[in-house]
């Protein structure tokens, strides 16, 4: 086994007072809810709030769907760069490409396998309709309908990112992703706003001067997902290459330490259960209401990517404060997958993509009713758990810890 997939297998038991050891933790087996008091992850899980969250979304919203190629679009990443500016996020950075819709998916590079599988498992039960809404009519907010109505136009798109060094290992990294662009003439504001708006909040969090981690972590903001990823496949195709490189020589800098591991977070705020016979859909969570995390066993990378998923899994269980998690191998059509044959990679969600997703459990996906105003706030603290999750997971695995006050 890799010490990369070993690192992934054995998360990191949790150390004396506010220091996280890097001991083994077996990745297969959840571990029990830490004590708050002796555990850095836990404390910083705490500075999660449901509000914060809220309102990071709610500024998202601001900006429509923030469809890519529009003037929208780039004020949203503006904004997005700001925020994390404002945080203290160290290396705040845009990745800059050129997107045309005649281009081929992917970069023209070797190093992502083209035509990957992309199985998403099988449909159980009833199915509703899906798809992406193009008529403005079917908004109903004029206000809404004309802040969506331009469209997109080819031409340089931008995708912002910011950097938690690590004080030990700089040279290695954990990449924490979220889609920023959205479609349907809504907000976007499940998809993905409530991903989006996750990863700022865990940049937020991660990037307090009192917060070290040994190793980097990585905050990215993908643009150009409805397009078919062509934002992650740009990062993929422009970085992977200068993995590990100090730079200049001798510095301790690297602008792209080595990829450990990649999450995406993609919709993580509905679950709202099958459709009925007549394709409508329970107005409240369900009670099995979950946090999804999927890894795609088709992928090259599937063994480190399995012991990742179960790294989370242990993380929800001893971080989430509301829902449980459930672990799945059907990762597919997210910005995981340009990563997927490269690093393990994985992607947390409302739902199981393929199976109920992809089969209409959620109503509002590319849907002019994906707006704020749809949700309540069981969908946001969804949320907010899967946020837990990850937060706990990275910590643990990146090796956080937290300052003590100085003695007076």
């Amino acid at each position: 086994m890799s010490s990369v997939l070993s690192r992934i297998a054995m998360a990191g038991a949790v150390g004396a007072l506010v220091v996280l050891s890097s001991r083994p933790l077996a990745a297969a087996e959840p571990a029990a809810p830490p004590a708050a008091a002796d555990d850095p992850v836990a404390q910083l899980a705490a500075h999660l709030d449901l509000e914060r969250y809220k309102a990071t979304i709610k500024g998202l919203t601001r900006f429509g769907d923030r469809r890519q190629g529009t003037k929208r679009n780039r004020d949203a990443v503006d904004w997005i760069e700001a925020q994390l500016r404002a945080y203290g996020c160290a290396d705040v950075a845009r990745l800059r490409y050129t997107y045309s819709p005649d281009q081929k998916r992917g970069p023209s590079g070797p190093q992502v396998a083209r035509g990957a599988p992309q199985g998403g498992g099988r449909f159980r039960g009833e199915r509703a309709p899906t798809g992406v809404n193009n008529d403005a009519e079917r908004q109903s907010d004029a206000t809404l309908r004309a802040l969506d109505t331009e469209p997109s136009t080819p031409g340089e798109r931008e995708e912002v990112y910011c950097t938690k060094v690590g004080s030990t290992h700089p040279e290695e990294m954990y990449i924490v992703g979220a889609h920023m662009d959205g479609i349907g003439w809504g907000e976007a504001a499940n998809d993905d706003g409530s991903g989006a708006a996750l990863v700022m909040e865990l940049a937020r969090i991660f990037s307090s001067p009192d917060v070290k981690t040994e190793r980097s972590i990585r905050f990215a903001l993908w643009n150009n997902e409805e397009t078919g990823l062509n934002g992650a496949y740009a990062y993929v195709e422009q970085r992977a290459a200068l993995q590990g490189v100090e730079s200049p020589a001798g510095s301790g800098r690297y602008p792209e330490p080595r990829w450990l591991g990649m999450v995406q977070h993609d919709m993580v705020m509905f679950d709202h259960g099958m459709p009925r016979a007549d394709g409508t859909l329970s107005p409240t969570q369900r009670p099995e209401a979950d946090v999804n995390i999927e890894f795609q066993s088709q992928a090259r990378q599937a063994e480190g990517a399995q012991k990742l998923a179960w790294v989370f899994y242990a993380a929800n269980e001893a971080y989430a404060t509301d829902y449980p998690a459930s672990v799945g191998p059907h990762m597919t059509n997210t910005d995981s997958t340009p990563f997927m044959d490269l690093i393990p990679a994985i992607s947390v969600r409302e739902n199981e993509r393929g199976t109920q997703i992809g089969a209409g459990w959620d109503p509002n996906w590319h849907q002019p009713t994906d707006v704020y105003a749809t949700y309540n706030d069981a969908d946001f603290r969804l949320g907010l758990n899967a946020a837990q999750t990850t937060l706990g997971a990275i910590g643990r695995l990146a090796g956080a810890s937290i300052a003590l006050p100085p003695r007076r």
